[in-house]
């Protein structure tokens, strides 16, 4: 019998087994999993519902939300994108829903919905799946490999899935079996900042505004969240992603100059702020602010860094005081002081060199036999259910792969 190993029981893992067994039910699959439960990630993703996928179905947009990795899935998507997604959960009774902002849930809310999905389908497709098996060594054996767990026991495969995600043995294995690696380093994470003008601001969020890394060209545009460390919300998680190599290199300290009226062009800010005072000379500047997008909190704690007393009306607002505050309203500058983390996704950018992998197949190009998906490659997307994609067609195109082939 032909036998198909899968190292790693996390979403490509899983999809890739399930997919090989069901291309070819005569041959044997097994998913090795090191821990005491698969699927740990899929638990944890958003916020313990699992952001399963993004309502995208226009592959050329949807690659523009991967930093790393996107022109390499532009052909894989062609075969297996977000609607593929959809369409294979609901086939086996699960519905997901899209959010607002376009991420798409399982309609329970409950990430367990998607975890015994995946696992009943592992079983019913003859899956097997061996927990508490962490693997010791993989070695090429002219058409096969021979796999060593932990527990001094050998497994023989004909063909061998890598779906180890961010794990080192994952990156060490394919080290050892003749491929390159893009140095792994973090990837989607907050910013630690401490700023008088953020104190006490946990909690405030502003909708929409233009985060830009000093001394790059790196910038985005969406909502920020005030935390007790520093920032996160959407905005700082993608710059994170698009930056996750410039931070590194600079040790995540950098200035992060933040827009906080990214609607607005300065001049009609200047005509707006100079229109307040002309209209509402009496009114205290710390009781009156003129854009509604911007929380009260922040704006009085901009006000007080700027040593306006909180007596002072708007009739008083100097030119020289006026131009400081534009200043920090559009160009403030904060100093990054190193990163958070982003609880519910944990991404790296770096892994496996994607010229040495077939999109087609995921197969290797330099050992035949061997293949790869998810994480472990040198892919990564932003926060909205695009690394779950990405996990869900690779595994998909290198558990057909195997399947088919034999």
């Amino acid at each position: 019998m032909t036998q198909i190993v899968v190292i790693g029981g996390g979403a490509a893992g899983f999809f890739g087994a399930i997919k090989a067994a069901e291309s070819n039910p005569k041959a044997g699959v097994t998913i090795l999993e090191a821990a005491k439960e698969p699927l740990a990630k899929v638990r944890i993703s958003g916020g313990g519902r699992c952001n399963v996928t993004h309502y995208c179905f226009d592959v050329s947009q949807l690659v523009n939300y991967y930093p790393r990795g996107g022109k390499a899935l532009r052909g894989a998507f062609s075969r297996f994108q977000p609607q593929d997604t959809i369409k294979w959960f609901e086939l086996r009774g699960v519905k997901l829903k899209t959010e607002a902002d376009g991420r798409m849930f399982p309609s329970t809310d409950n990430s367990e919905t998607i975890v015994n999905c995946l696992r009943e389908s592992a079983t019913f497709a003859g899956v097997d799946l061996r927990l508490n098996s962490p693997v010791k060594s993989v070695k090429k054996q002219e058409e096969s490999f021979l796999i060593e767990l932990k527990k001094d026991e050998q497994i023989r495969a004909d063909k061998l899935l890598i779906a180890t995600g961010s794990s080192p043995f994952g990156y060490r294995t394919a080290q050892d079996l003749g491929h390159s690696l893009i140095s792994p380093v973090p990837s989607l994470f907050t910013f630690q900042i401490a700023d008088a003008r953020l104190k006490d601001l946990l909690g405030v969020t502003v909708d929409k505004v233009r985060v830009r890394l000093g001394g790059s060209k790196l910038e985005q545009i969406g909502p920020l969240l005030i935390t007790h460390w520093g920032v996160s919300g959407p905005a700082i998680l993608k710059l994170s992603a698009w930056g996750a190599r410039v931070l590194h290199e600079h040790h995540y300290r950098m200035p992060l100059i933040i827009n906080w009226l990214e609607d607005y062009h300065p001049e009609k800010l200047r005509e707006i702020i100079l229109q307040t005072k002309s209209e509402y000379p009496k009114r205290k500047l710390f009781n009156y602010c003129p854009f509604e997008q911007l929380p009260k909190r922040l704006w009085q704690s901009l006000l007080s860094y700027l040593t306006v007393n909180e007596e002072t009306p708007w009739a008083e607002l100097s030119k020289n005081t006026l131009n400081r505050l534009m200043n920090e309203l559009q160009q403030g500058e904060y100093q990054i002081k190193g990163k958070g983390v982003f609880k519910e996704e944990f991404v790296t950018c770096g892994g496996v060199n994607l010229k040495e992998v077939d999109f087609k197949t995921m197969e290797s190009k330099i050992c035949p036999g061997l293949y790869f998906a998810g994480e472990v490659l040198d892919i990564d997307g932003v926060t909205g259910g695009f690394n779950f994609q990405s996990a869900w067609t690779t595994g998909y195109l290198a558990g057909q792969a195997m399947g088919n082939i034999l």
